[in-house]
C-alpha cells in the first residue's frame, strides 16, 4: 500500500483510508472498522462497504479508469465528480430518495454516501417476483421533485445557467447517446441476441417510423437541458425496503441536465421488461399489475409537479396552460424514451438480468415481448400520449 492519495482503492486499503479521511466516515468510526466488503457489481466503479463496530455503516465509491468488465474500453474517471453533484442537488430536493450524500474526495475520486445494506436492489426483487409496486409511485414524486426544482420553473434563470455547466457529463452522455439510441439500430459490436429473435431485431430495425421516432428522442436528448437527470435510473439503481415503504435511487453517475421524460421512461422500459419475465414464467397477474404501474408512476410525477408549480420563480408569462403543456410533452417523451431504453437491453449492450437468466426459450419470447412493447410505445403514443391507454396497448400485447 503507498499513501497517494490517488491509488486504487482495495479491501485491505479501506480502513486507513477513511481514517487519514474521517470526514468521509460518516456514522462509522473509523477506528474500529470491522469489516469491508466489496460489492460493485455494475460496469464502472468499485463499491465498499464498510463497517465499525457498534455495526454503523458507509458507502464508499471509488470510479475505475475502464469499464469493469472491458478494461480496454478507458472512462474518464471525472466522472465521479458529475455523481457527486447530481447526488448532491438531488439529497437537497429529495432527501427521501436518495442515499444520504456524506463527502467527495476530488483526488481520489471517490464518494462517501448512506450505507443502505438494510434494502434490496428493486430488480432482484422483481426477479424473485417481490413487486414493491409502492416503489413506481415513489419514483414519480421523486422525479416530479427533482424535475421542478431543477428546471426554468423551479430555478433562476443565472443560477440555472451556472448549474448545467458543473452539471455537464459529456463522456457518459455520449455513452448514453450511444448505447441507448444508435447501436441497437445499426450493425455494431456491442449488440447481440438469440437467434430467435432475428426476425423481431429486423422487423425492429425495417420500421421506420419507430426509427424515426428514436432519432428525434436522440436529438432532444442532446439539445434539452430541461432538468438534472439522474441519467440512469433503471430497477438496479434502485433500492427498496418494504419497512416504511423506503425507495431510494442511487448511481447517479451519468447524470445530467436533459429531457426529464428521460428518467420516468427508463422506470418505464424496466417495468416492461420485469412484466415480461413474469409473463414467460407464467405469473399473470403479476405481469398485468407491472405493465399498469407506469400509470403509478407518471401520475405521481404530475402531482408532485403541480403541487409545486404555484412556487414557480417566474409566473409572468408560465401560466397553467404552459404547465399542461410541459406535462403533456413530458407524458410522450417519457413513452419514447422508455421504448430505446428497452430495446437497448433486448438488443444492445448491457443487458439485464431478468431476461438473461431466462431459460433460452422463454428468454426468446420475453425479448420478442418487450421489442414489440417498445414499438408500441414509441408510436402509438403519437396518437394519445395517455399514460392509461399505452398501459392498455402494451397489456394487450400479452395476449
Amino acid at each position: 500500500m503507498t499513501d497517494t492519495l490517488t491509488d486504487q482503492l482495495i479491501v485491505e486499503t479501506v480502513p486507513a483510508y477513511l481514517a487519514a479521511r474521517p470526514h468521509l466516515a460518516g456514522p462509522v468510526d473509523p477506528a474500529s472498522v470491522v469489516s469491508v466488503v466489496e460489492v460493485g457489481d455494475g460496469n464502472l466503479n468499485l463499491v465498499f462497504i464498510v463497517k465499525d463496530a457498534a455495526g454503523n455503516g458507509v458507502v464508499v465509491k471509488q470510479s475505475l479508469p475502464h469499464v469493469r468488465v472491458d478494461p480496454s474500453w478507458p472512462l474518464t474517471r471525472e466522472r465521479a465528480a458529475r455523481e457527486a453533484v447530481v447526488l448532491g442537488v438531488h439529497e437537497r430536493i429529495a432527501p427521501e430518495h436518495v442515499p444520504a450524500f456524506h463527502g467527495f474526495d476530488a483526488e481520489a475520486l471517490a464518494l462517501s454516501i448512506e450505507d443502505l445494506s438494510d434494502h434490496a436492489v428493486w430488480r432482484g426483487e422483481l426477479n424473485a417476483g417481490r413487486l414493491h409496486t409502492y416503489a413506481a409511485a415513489q419514483l414519480g414524486r421523486y422525479v416530479g421533485a427533482v424535475g421542478f426544482a431543477t428546471s426554468v420553473f423551479g430555478t433562476p434563470g443565472p443560477e440555472r445557467r451556472r448549474a448545467i455547466a458543473e452539471a455537464t457529463n459529456p463522456e457518459l452522455s455520449e455513452i448514453t447517446e450511444d448505447l441507448v439510441f444508435t447501436e441497437p439500430y445499426v450493425d455494431h459490436e456491442h449488440n447481440g441476441w438469440l437467434p430467435a429473435n432475428d426476425d423481431d431485431v429486423r422487423e425492429l430495425r425495417a420500421d421506420r417510423a419507430f426509427v424515426r421516432e428514436i432519432g428525434l428522442a436522440k436529438q432532444r436528448f442532446q439539445e434539452s437541458a430541461q432538468s438534472l437527470l439522474h441519467g440512469d435510473l433503471h430497477t438496479g439503481s434502485v433500492f427498496v425496503r418494504a419497512e416504511g415503504a423506503s425507495v431510494r435511487a442511487f448511481d447517479s453517475e451519468f447524470g445530467t441536465y436533459g429531457p426529464t421524460g428521460f428518467d420516468l421512461g427508463a422506470v418505464w422500459a424496466n417495468l416492461v421488461i420485469a412484466a415480461a419475465r413474469a409473463h414467460v414464467l407464467g405469473r399473470t397477474a403479476d405481469a398485468e399489475t407491472l405493465l399498469t404501474l407506469p400509470v403509478e408512476l407518471v401520475d405521481a410525477f404530475e402531482a408532485e409537479f403541480r403541487r409545486r408549480w404555484p412556487d414557480r420563480v417566474d409566473p409572468r408569462v408560465y401560466g397553467d396552460d404552459v404547465l399542461d403543456h410541459t406535462l403533456a410533452q413530458i407524458r410522450s417523451d417519457a413513452a419514447i424514451y422508455g421504448a430505446a431504453k428497452a430495446v437497448r437491453r433486448i438488443v444492445g449492450f448491457s443487458k439485464v438480468a431478468d431476461i438473461q437468466t431466462l431459460p433460452e426459450v422463454e428468454r426468446a419470447v420475453a425479448a420478442r415481448l418487450v421489442l414489440r412493447a417498445a414499438r408500441t410505445l414509441g408510436t402509438a403514443r403519437l396518437d394519445d400520449a395517455d399514460t392509461r391507454v399505452l398501459t392498455a396497448r402494451t397489456v394487450a400485447l400479452l395476449g
